[in-house]
C-alpha cells in the first residue's frame, strides 16, 4: 500500500501524540474534606487502543479504501516502468544509437513521474490519516476523561510516559469499551 514505509513512523508520531494527549492533566477538582482519600490514578495502554478501538480500525479501512485507486494506478506505473527496463535491457544492443537513448530518456522520464506520483500520494495519505487520527484521539481523550470523572479516577496517564503500571491501574479495557458502545451508537440510523 502507499503509506507501508511511512506507517511506522506515522504510527510512532501517533502513539507519542495520543501519549501526550492523555497524559495532559485533568482538570483538578478540590477534595471535599482536608482528609481526602488516597489518590485514585489509572493508566490507559495508548498504543492498545491506537491498535483495537473501532474508530481508528474503521479509519484505516476507510483511508485503505479512498487510496485504492491511486494505489493501483501507482503499481501499474511500476508495472510499465520494469516493462520499458526489460525491453532496454533485451533490445538496446540491437536498438539504434538514438532509439536506446531515446528510451533510456523515457524510462528516466517514467521513473521520475513515478516518484514523484507515489510521494504525492504518501503526502496525501498521510494527511488524511493525521487528520483521522487526530479526531480519534480527541474522542479517546474525552472518553477517558469521562470514564476518569464518573468513576471517580483522580489521574489518567498514557502509557509512553509511564515506565510500569500494575493491572489493577489499568483501564484501558474499560475506555475501549466506551468506545466500542460510542461507534456502536454512531452506526445506528
Amino acid at each position: 500500500m502507499i503509506h507501508s514505509s511511512g506507517s511506522s513512523r506515522r504510527y510512532a508520531r501517533c502513539a507519542l501524540i495520543a501519549a501526550l494527549v492523555l497524559s495532559a492533566p485533568i482538570r483538578a477538582q478540590p477534595p471535599a474534606t482536608a482528609a481526602a482519600a488516597t489518590p485514585r490514578i489509572g493508566y490507559i495502554d495508548v498504543k492498545r487502543l491506537i491498535d483495537s478501538a473501532p474508530q481508528f480500525v474503521d479509519a484505516r479501512a476507510r483511508l485503505d479504501r479512498e487510496f485504492a485507486r491511486q494505489d493501483a494506478a501507482i503499481k501499474a506505473d511500476d508495472a510499465k516502468l520494469a516493462a520499458l527496463k526489460q525491453r532496454y535491457e533485451r533490445d538496446s544492443a540491437i536498438m539504434t544509437k538514438d532509439s536506446a537513448e531515446a528510451l533510456k530518456r523515457e524510462i528516466e522520464a517514467t521513473e521520475r513521474d513515478n516518484k514523484r506520483r507515489r510521494d504525492e500520494a504518501r503526502a496525501e495519505y498521510n494527511n488524511r490519516g493525521n487528520e483521522e487520527v487526530n479526531r480519534n484521539l480527541r474522542l479517546i481523550n474525552d472518553t477517558a476523561i469521562e470514564y476518569a470523572r464518573t468513576q471517580g479516577y483522580d489521574m489518567i496517564v498514557g502509557s509512553q510516559a509511564v515506565l510500569y503500571a500494575s493491572a489493577r491501574m489499568d483501564i484501558t479495557d474499560a475506555v475501549l469499551q466506551r468506545l466500542k458502545e460510542l461507534n456502536a451508537g454512531s452506526a445506528k440510523p
